[in-house]
């Protein structure tokens, strides 16, 4: 009978404390952390996700995994829910950015007299550029479009519409799904087009150049440098001799090899002759990876005067037909910012007036393409700008262009551009309750301005919309880069705190600190993604960056949030890997080490 009652007795005292606190005890608890590495000296920050809202200061602690000694003691933040993300989850947010130590770690609270661990997770000085760097090195070199099919048959490609043949042997694979070589796509939407191989080439240039002791004490260096040389050798077979690029290498996802075409794409795998790049459509940055490449005066299958010679033919060739080759026949803010990163380089390789009168055009364009509320504005109809991948470009390439840029005037207009870009993204992150501190942005849907996490599924493409981890890498290097330029700070990164926090946000993000648990880079974390393989031998590659989460599947305007590895032939949209991703989270990565 006493057994009854103490059982009893110790129920009613839950409920009381419960009653006094105004907390649930949650069914369902998760820790969610970066599931690769924190840096000993970076931001450091968890979600707890629960059924529940938990208490206010709830204690959480840090221990070491191997001795178990209690490294760091903190109080959780408040629960938070997400409106557009459903009534059923709460989110909390643990910051321990104080801990100074390194090894194996454990985050665990107690709730409710139940304990929970998180997975272990690495710290350690530059943690993140030591695992991942390599790693992303490694992917590209295993993405190389270099099976034996493909050598043989890209050595004579035929253009679309036509029985002649061109050598484009090289270049990397675009995704752990498709074979296909692109210098971009979506070319018919005019606002969306991604920048592919000549983008992932250019940051592997920047990243040899931002921290070679780093990559040379992890004996990446000789390696990334090679495996930006080869990029840069693509991009010169694919300079045709009238001076334009050649826009795409198309499988039709035909296992023969020989069906592969040189194309303009459409929706629908619908193929043309426009294969011709404008500065939007992967000849601007491609222009901007052979100038830069240039300056190192280390040759791949061609010379270093070679590649500048190639960039500075193709720059006075897009200049006078880079609007011919766009689809609607005006510039728009991806054509400048393209054109700002091809002029700059040639600028610095050459020092010639020319390109920096182009450069300058091209950054007061951006700056003129600035809303009041601080977003950028895509072109002459009001749109806005938003992109799935390369939102942080402007910004990158405005901090490159100031690189070369020493005109006072010209310096702080340019300067004003990126601070003014920099607040709107923290101030339209932090506008709604966001304890994961995802990057958010506006956008155009059905003509009405709107705000949210992610882009609009019924968009300018008619079909195409997926995660968007490149947009966070880019928006994660802007921050970094810009920041440096406008907010220096003592703190992490080099930058002030609400950058820092920022940009470890978005990493982490892809790391695994998200709602589903999902570490986005295949072959590290506890949870990846499915395998997905390819013909020739490709598919999921390790170090590679899958698409990611994205709004509610049949969400048009992109509100709510999903993530599928299941869908009847398009899970793609959530799981696929695409090179953009990998690229740019490389160039996250290297900000934060660069001096």
């Amino acid at each position: 009978m006493m057994l009854k009652y103490g059982i009893w007795s110790w129920v009613m005292l839950m409920f009381i404390l419960i009653l006094n606190t105004g907390m649930q005890v949650p069914g369902e608890v998760k820790i969610l952390v970066n599931q690769v590495a924190y840096d000993e000296e970076g931001v450091k920050t968890a979600i707890v996700k629960s059924d529940a809202p938990l208490p206010i200061g709830l204690a959480f602690k840090v221990f070491d995994t191997l001795n178990r000694k209690v490294l760091f003691v903190g109080k959780a933040g408040r629960s938070e829910q997400v409106s557009d993300w459903g009534a059923g989850s709460w989110y909390t947010r643990l910051s321990f950015t104080g801990l100074k130590h390194t090894g194996i770690c454990k985050l665990q609270i107690s709730i409710a007299g139940k304990v929970y661990d998180s997975y272990p997770f690495k710290v350690q000085k530059k943690a993140l550029g030591t695992i991942v760097i390599p790693a992303i090195v490694d992917f590209f070199y295993h993405q190389r479009a270099s099976s034996p099919e493909e050598k043989e048959a890209d050595k004579s490609v035929q253009l679309f519409g036509s029985s002649r043949t061109v050598d484009l042997s090289g270049g990397w694979c675009d995704a752990s799904g498709d074979v296909s070589k692109y210098f971009s796509h979506l070319a018919y939407t005019n606002v969306m087009l991604p920048q592919q191989i000549p983008m992932v080439t250019w940051s592997m240039v920047n990243t040899t150049e931002q921290i070679p002791d780093m990559l040379e004490a992890m004996g990446s260096l000789g390696l990334l440098r090679n495996e930006a040389l080869y990029g840069a050798d693509y991009i010169m077979r694919s300079l045709a001799p009238e001076g334009y690029f050649y826009m795409t290498v198309f499988s039709y996802f035909n296992k023969n090899p020989k069906a592969r075409r040189v194309v303009g794409l459409l929706a629908d795998s619908k193929t043309t002759s426009d294969y011709q790049c404008a500065y939007r459509e992967g000849g601007g940055m491609a222009i901007a990876a052979l100038a830069r490449i240039s300056v190192w005066k280390l040759s791949g299958a061609f010379s270093p005067e070679e590649y500048l010679a190639a960039a500075e033919r193709a720059f006075a060739h897009l200049e006078q037909f880079s609007l011919t080759y766009a689809d609607d026949g005006k510039d728009n803010i991806i054509d400048d910012y393209c054109a700002l990163m091809a002029a700059t380089e040639l600028w610095k390789a050459t020092g010639k007036v020319q390109y920096q009168k182009a450069a300058r055009i091209r950054a007061a364009n951006l700056g003129r393409r600035l809303s009041p509320s601080g977003y950028f504005v895509a072109n002459d109809q009001g749109r806005p700008f938003w992109h799935a991948a390369d939102a942080g470009l402007p910004v990158i390439a405005l901090a490159r262009y100031l690189d070369m840029e020493k005109e006072k005037r010209n310096r702080a207009t340019a300067l004003q551009t990126i601070k003014k870009a920099l607040d709107y993204q923290l101030s339209i992150t932090d506008a709604v309750s966001n304890p994961f501190g995802y990057a958010r942005q506006h956008s155009l849907y059905k003509g009405k301005l709107q705000q949210g996490f992610f882009i609009p599924h019924e968009n300018e493409s008619g079909w195409w919309w997926q995660g968007e981890d490149a947009r966070l890498g880019s928006l994660a290097a802007a921050a970094i880069v810009g920041g440096r330029l406008v907010y220096p700070g003592k703190g992490a990164f080099g930058v002030k705190a609400e950058l820092s926090e920022f940009a470890e946000n978005q990493v982490s993000w892809i790391l695994g600190r998200n709602p589903y648990d999902v570490c986005m880079m295949y072959g590290y974390g506890q949870h990846n993604v499915p395998y997905m393989a390819a013909m020739y031998g490709h598919g999921t590659g390790k170090g590679g960056i899958s698409n990611g989460i994205t709004g509610k599947d049949g969400k048009g305007d992109g509100s709510g949030i999903d993530f599928k590895v299941q869908d009847n032939g398009n899970e793609w949209r959530w799981s696929e890997q695409w090179i953009p991703h990998t690229g740019w989270f490389l160039q996250a990565v290297s900000a934060m080490y660069a001096n």
